[in-house]
């Protein structure tokens, strides 16, 4: 059985049949007893067809008292029915909300754990639709096998008994009918799960792609492209109406295949049933007793092929998204992986040779990192400072060579250490949509508030935090939507600061930040960039002067390497970079 890991540990079937059981297996009690609860219910729903007939003797044979009695029974019957269906329900909801729950857990915490490259290659709507398909299966997949699948085996099962009893001729053609529906529908089901298939596929690429236009409102409205987007996303909703036609057209031919056999067996069990009537083999009871066996099981029976149907979407669904969310990691950790320890923060780089979709970016490269250190990196874009950055991070797998933080290669050690003992300021702040002192408290989950005002106002935050109307608890929107781009990035360097990592990675750090506002910050930084490894990219080289090295790289080579002062005077690059500045920018 094919399965993936969470955490090293606990492992996921990624067959659909194997992934119910694993989240059901924890709430088998649920699980047993709503088993237990239906079959009872059904059984007992079933004899409804026995009173009938038992009335209808006892009306022939004049039995007054027998009658009365029976007609009492029934609608106690009926009622005892019902309450255990309603029982089940309890039985069944415990069951499904529970398993929902372990899914939704157990399935994002595997996505979460993929590498950059898995989240780079496909739309967050994508992912949440799949995972939506996964878990809403279970919700339609567990009722319909207690209520629908499970009540109509034991209905197959009691009429086949009670058939038996009156006549063995009528018993054996509904045993013959089973089977041919059942045949026929497992014949037919397959293009059903193709279809169910497809549909799902094409309904979450319609997903997808209106969360993506949605996230990108804004660049929509400025470049008036409504219509445009109208119909682009017009090609996507065609893709799911002819899925949906193919599928309820196939449903349909289902439906129609099975009335028609169903049809033409009625016809021959009616007739040997009035045939023995007739000759006094069977009694009115016995024939009242198979009219309303088959009359219960009628809509069963014509509707087994869409019992068929809403499972194979179910499964077809479930599998769509297992299939992608379930695929191996690209980046795992090995086993017996340690955590790091970082008591200086020394970087090696060794010999790394990486390649990223067939093109080299680092060949042989070396380059030692002294514990605190402030390195600055330099380059024109595709030089390889981001790729820089997220090897370190490990976001990718070297094809060759080792990264060493204080003598331990970084592959060697858990991902969650590494990370741990790095803190990053991005380019463009991730900001999640809660409040301020929220995201800022992300460096460091039990922070006090008064360290959070302190890093506040360490990273020129504080002032305009305070004045929100809700200061520190203001929601700050969807990706920081309510905070201009220098109140994100102050967010994201307090958090940083919190942090209190040993290796800080300042990417493009003052980006988003006013000339006067980047003096200050400039200081805040100066403060934590104290006693750590820093690793600086930047295209605005001003922020750089105070970095104790800086290097240059070209086509993921080295080609410079000093100090400011010294670089902007070599006549290299470097210098020729730095006189192309203007208000602290790179000019192409």
């Amino acid at each position: 059985m094919d399965k993936k890991t969470i955490n090293n540990h606990q492992e996921i079937p990624s067959t659909p049949l194997a992934f119910f059981w694993y989240v059901s297996k924890p709430f088998k009690f649920w699980a047993f007893g709503a088993f237990f609860i239906v079959v009872l219910a059904t059984s007992i729903g079933i004899s409804v067809a026995y009173i009938f007939k038992l009335i209808v003797d006892s009306v022939e044979s004049g039995n007054y008292g027998a009658t009365i009695f029976l007609a009492f029974l029934y609608p106690t019957i009926v009622f005892v029915e019902q309450l255990l269906f309603r029982l089940s329900a309890i039985f069944i909801r415990n069951w499904m909300i529970n398993a929902h729950k372990k899914c939704n857990d157990d399935l994002s915490v595997y996505v979460m754990n993929h590498s950059h490259g898995y989240f780079v290659d496909r739309f967050a709507g994508s992912l949440l639709s799949k995972v939506n398909n996964v878990s809403g299966s279970l919700d339609q997949v567990i009722p319909d096998v207690m209520w629908t699948h499970l009540t109509a085996l034991v209905s197959f099962i009691a009429t086949f008994v009670f058939m038996l009893f009156i006549d063995v001729n009528i018993a054996l053609i509904f045993i013959v009918l089973l089977v041919v529906l059942f045949v026929l529908n497992r014949r037919l089901a397959p293009k059903k799960m193709q279809y169910s298939m497809e549909l799902a596929t094409s309904r979450t690429r319609f997903r997808s792609q209106l969360v993506d236009i949605f996230s990108n409102i804004q660049a929509v409205r400025q470049y008036s492209r409504n219509q445009q987007e109208k119909s682009y996303l017009e090609n996507f909703t065609t893709e799911v109406r002819e899925a949906s036609n193919k599928s309820w057209t196939w449903t349909e031919v289902m439906l129609f295949w099975n009335t028609l056999v169903l049809f033409v067996f009625s016809i021959g069990m009616f007739y040997i049933l009035v045939d023995g009537w007739r000759d006094g083999s069977v009694s009115a009871g016995d024939l009242v007793l198979v009219l309303a066996l088959f009359t219960q099981i009628t809509g069963t029976l014509i509707f087994i092929g869409r019992a068929f149907n809403t499972m194979a979407r179910a499964v077809g669904d479930m599998r769509e998204g297992l299939e992608d969310l379930l695929l191996p990691y690209e980046i795992e950790d090995i086993a017996n992986a340690t955590p790091l320890q970082v008591p200086e923060a020394r970087i090696d780089w060794k010999q790394v040779n990486f390649s990223f979709e067939g093109q080299s970016v680092f060949k042989d490269f070396s380059l030692e990192i002294p514990a605190s250190q402030r390195l600055g990196l330099v380059g024109h874009s595709g030089a390889g400072k981001s790729t820089f950055v997220s090897l370190l991070l490990r976001q990718h797998e070297l094809d060759g060579g080792a990264i060493e933080i204080d003598g331990q290669d970084i592959s060697e050690v858990t991902q969650n250490s590494l990370r741990e003992n790095i803190a990053v300021v991005p380019q463009e702040p991730a900001l999640f949509h809660r409040t301020i002192k929220e995201n800022i408290m992300y460096g460091k989950p039990d922070a006090t508030f008064d360290e959070v005002v302190e890093v506040a106002k360490k990273a020129q935050a504080h002032d305009f935090i305070s004045s929100l109307p809700k200061g520190y608890d203001t929601m700050v929107g969807e990706r920081g939507v309510k905070l201009s781009g220098g109140q994100k990035q102050r967010v994201a360097i307090a958090r940083a600061m919190l942090k209190d990592a040993p290796i800080l990675v300042l990417d493009e750090a003052t980006s988003a930040l006013d000339s006067e506002s980047e003096v200050e910050i400039q200081k805040a930084l100066e403060v934590l960039m104290e006693g750590r490894t820093v690793i600086a990219v930047a295209h605005r080289l001003s922020t750089l002067r105070k970095m104790d090295r800086i290097i240059v790289l070209e086509n993921g080579q080295i080609i410079e390497d000093g100090h400011h002062d010294d670089l902007s005077k070599s006549g290299g690059i470097y210098e020729r970079l730095w006189n192309h500045q203007a208000g602290g920018f790179l000019l192409d």
